[in-house]
């Protein structure tokens, strides 16, 4: 991947992935209790956001120790998401389906942006 071929953080293959994630969490949100409401419901659409709003600040970076600071941050917040997917699915708000479907995609966003973070680690290391 060069980044020279990246309009914004918006062409990234992770922020990319994080966003569909945001998109589906937005929707599964929507049908839990009205208790959940500023607790469970919100705290998986907080992680979610920022998942791709700390790509998306570290990208502007322009500094490559900053973007890997930001992007760790953002892996951060997907595998507290993971734990917030367990407490729904615990909590019978989503079936196993869901869970293992949205789980899945979590695992692979983390790979792409662990890859991310290398190529990262890489640039600055021959810059």
């Amino acid at each position: 991947m060069e980044e020279s071929r990246l309009n914004d953080f918006r062409d990234l293959e992770a922020w990319q992935r994080c966003r569909g994630i945001r998109n589906q969490i937005w929707i599964l949100c929507k049908n839990f209790p009205d208790q959940e409401k500023y607790r469970l419901s919100d705290q998986m659409i907080r992680a979610s956001r920022s998942a791709t709003a700390c790509i998306a600040e570290g990208y502007g970076r322009f500094h490559y120790q900053e973007n890997i600071q930001f992007c760790r941050q953002a892996r951060g917040s997907l595998y507290e998401l993971l734990d917030h997917l367990d407490t729904a699915h615990a909590s019978n708000y989503m079936d196993s389906s869901q869970m293992e479907k949205l789980t899945a995609e979590v695992k692979t966003a983390i790979r792409v942006l662990n890859g991310y973070i290398k190529y990262l680690r890489h640039q600055k290391e021959i810059s």
